[in-house]
C-alpha cells in the first residue's frame, strides 16, 4: 500500500515544516546565508582600480582620463559605497557565484562604460557632457538593482538619435546576447532609430562597433554558447574590430557599419 499526500504533509509537520520548499531549503542548508567577506571585497575593489589604471595608461592619450583618481572615485568608489550602504551585496546572486564576485563583475562592467565615454565622444563627435545615460542599472535599492536589455547611452537627439550598448570583455570571449539584439530590433521598429554595440575587448585591447539592429536573423555568427548556460549569442568575428585601444580612435564616418 503506497503512502498518500496526507502522510507526507504530516511527516513534514513533525520535523517542523509546513511546505515542501522550506523543507528542501533546510535540509540542503540553502537557507543559511554566508556573511559577506568585506576583506575579500576590498581586495577586489583594489584590483578593479589597478585594472583601470593599467587600461588608462595603455589607451591612446587623446581619450585618456587625465585625472584618473577622479575617474576611479566616480566610476568605482561611489557606486561601491552606495551598494554597500544599501546592503545589497549579500543578496547578489548569479548561477551560484559568490556575491563578492558578482559585485566585482558588475562594477567592472559599470566602470567600463564610464571609462570609454571620452572615446565615444570622440568617435561620434559630440560633447562628452551631452552623452546621456539611459540604461536601467540602479543601485539605490534591492528592487531597482537590475540589468535589462535597454541600451546604456544615447549620443544624439531628434532625427539622428542613436543608442549605444556598451559591452566589456576580459576573457577573450566576444559575444552579444540575443536579448540585446531583440531589444535593438524592437527599438528600431518603434522609433526608426538604430542601436550600435560598442564592444570593448580589454583582454586583447580592441573595440568593435556593430549596428545591432542590422544583424540578420540568419547570420552564421549566431551560436549556442555552452559557457553561458546554452544561451544564443552573436559571436563577434575579428574583422568587426576596427579600433586598437593604443591607437587614436576612428571617427564614426570612418567606421564600416552594416
Amino acid at each position: 500500500m503506497s503512502l498518500d499526500l496526507r502522510y507526507f504533509k504530516e511527516y513534514r509537520r513533525r520535523i517542523g515544516f509546513t511546505n515542501q520548499q522550506t523543507t528542501k531549503s533546510y535540509l540542503s542548508a540553502k537557507d543559511i546565508v554566508a556573511d559577506v567577506d568585506f576583506q575579500y571585497v576590498e581586495k577586489l575593489i583594489a584590483r578593479l582600480r589597478e585594472i583601470y589604471e593599467h587600461l588608462n595608461s595603455a589607451i591612446h592619450e587623446s581619450v585618456r582620463h587625465k585625472d584618473f583618481a577622479d575617474f576611479a572615485k566616480h566610476a568605482i568608489d561611489v557606486p561601491y559605497e552606495r551598494i554597500k550602504r544599501e546592503g545589497l551585496i549579500g543578496n547578489l546572486n548569479n548561477q551560484g557565484r559568490r556575491p563578492e564576485q558578482v559585485l566585482f563583475n558588475w562594477l567592472r562592467g559599470y566602470a567600463a562604460t564610464e571609462f570609454i565615454r571620452p572615446a565615444i565622444a570622440y568617435v561620434f563627435e559630440v560633447d562628452p557632457m551631452s552623452i546621456e545615460s539611459i540604461g536601467d542599472d540602479d543601485f539605490s535599492s534591492q528592487e531597482t538593482f537590475k540589468r535589462t536589455p535597454r541600451a546604456d547611452l544615447k549620443v544624439r537627439e531628434g532625427r539622428d538619435s542613436l543608442r549605444l550598448e556598451v559591452q566589456s570583455g576580459f576573457q577573450d570571449i566576444n559575444d552579444v546576447k540575443q536579448h540585446k539584439w531583440l531589444e535593438a530590433r524592437r527599438h528600431l521598429a518603434e522609433t526608426g532609430h538604430h542601436t550600435v554595440c560598442v564592444h570593448c575587448d580589454f583582454y586583447s585591447g580592441q573595440v568593435a562597433f556593430i549596428r545591432l539592429s542590422a544583424i540578420p536573423e540568419n547570420d552564421v555568427h549566431w551560436i549556442t554558447r555552452q559557457q553561458m548556460e546554452g544561451q544564443t549569442v552573436f559571436n563577434i568575428s575579428q574583422n568587426r574590430f576596427s579600433w586598437g585601444l593604443i591607437n587614436k580612435p576612428p571617427l564614426f564616418d570612418e567606421l564600416e557599419l552594416d
